[in-house]
């Protein structure tokens, strides 16, 4: 089963500084029937101008990485974590037994654009940590790259979860196929261009959530830059 959630039904927020697009319930919207998907609970897409950001608030008990599409963050925490992730790379945030931290805007001129997600951890009251990985353009271009798994890697973030989150650039015309496995779900988010997954078609923002097929067929109907997540 192929649920299509197109880009233009996301609920929106524009606080001036902050533009948010959310695929699931997050802060003031709230919709019971949109409350996550397996492990997974957040994907706003957040467009942030210069110079602002989010101020210290705390998290427990969740994973969370931020894809950075545009520009760069600047993460600090209580751990004395002070980084900044720029686009080309992952950061991934073990909350834990809790943590808190702030994340802003790197620049204080150019806009800032990345995807953050949340995920369940496979236990709860981990010790809290931090990290950030560069991941290999190059190895995007018409497959399937890890850059977020269990086992982590040189250029791989680890996460406390049976998931992995891929990444893939493919050129048009070009074909994909991904084996989901019984009892697995998979996200599927277009970032640029567009593609069809088992000849449904999805534009630029559009995202799926799947279950119960045993194969994937992504083909680019344009250059398609786009993440897949294979789930519990």
């Amino acid at each position: 089963m192929i649920q299509l959630y197109p880009s233009n039904l996301r609920y929106s927020v524009d606080l001036g500084w902050l533009r948010s697009h959310l695929s699931f319930s997050f802060g003031e919207y709230f919709d019971e029937n949109n409350t996550g998907f397996g492990v997974m609970r957040v994907c706003n897409d957040d467009e942030v101008v210069g110079g602002k950001g989010f101020g210290p608030h705390p998290h427990s008990d969740m994973e969370i990485v931020t894809v950075v599409l545009r520009g760069a963050i600047k993460h600090e925490d209580n751990l004395g974590n002070v980084e900044v992730t720029l686009a080309g790379e992952v950061q991934r945030m073990s909350a834990g037994s809790g943590i808190i931290h702030a994340e802003y805007n790197a620049s204080e001129t150019d806009d800032l654009n990345f995807l953050q997600l949340w995920f369940m951890p496979s236990e709860r009251g981990l010790t809290p940590s931090f990290e950030t990985k560069r991941y290999d353009a190059q190895g995007l271009k018409n497959q399937l790259l890890p850059v977020v798994s269990p086992e982590g890697g040189e250029k791989i973030a680890v996460i406390h979860q049976d998931m992995t989150i891929y990444l893939s650039r493919l050129e048009a015309a070009k074909t994909l196929s991904f084996s989901q496995k019984e009892d697995r779900r998979t996200f599927l988010f277009v970032i640029e261009g567009s593609l069809s997954v088992n000849e449904q078609s999805m534009g630029t923002r559009d995202s799926a959530r799947i279950e119960a097929e045993a194969s994937l067929t992504i083909t680019a109907e344009e250059a398609a830059f786009f993440m897949l997540i294979d789930l519990p």
